[in-house]
């Protein structure tokens, strides 16, 4: 395999693997959504980090079939947004002790770790569609 080969295969495993935590991730919070309350704030709360804890990884998928560069940093773009919103759902449930602190660290975590993820990636992609 040449060189460049190589590095598409690499690249197209490091896509495929943050594509399953993304997929994973969706599960997790489709999980957590369950355990909420069902009264009017945890029902609230289970529809809207439901649509935005879901969202990254199909946009994800989408991305990865983006159209041209700017396609990608837009699609790209959306990911990183949905994940910020997850965020401050998982904050607000924290806050609120809807659900005990030690089920959400986890989960809080993984978020805040792909929030860098996607925040470098496009750092990466709109520093290559500007060159």
């Amino acid at each position: 395999m040449n060189s460049a080969a190589a590095i598409a295969s690499e690249s197209q495993a490091r896509a495929d693997e943050l594509e399953e935590r993304l997929i994973d991730f969706a599960v997790r919070i489709i999980k957590l959504s369950a355990r909420l309350p069902r009264n009017p704030a945890g029902r609230h709360i289970a529809g809207q980090i439901l649509r935005s804890g879901t969202s990254p990884a199909p946009n994800y998928g989408e991305t990865r079939g983006g159209e041209s560069p700017a396609d990608f940093v837009h699609k790209l773009r959306i990911v990183l947004k949905e994940l910020n919103e997850t965020s401050i759902w998982l904050r607000i449930i924290e806050r609120s002790e809807l659900i005990k602190r030690e089920l959400l660290v986890e989960i809080i975590n993984e978020n805040t770790e792909l929030c860098r993820i996607f925040t470098a990636s496009l750092r990466t992609a709109r520093h290559r569609v500007s060159e």
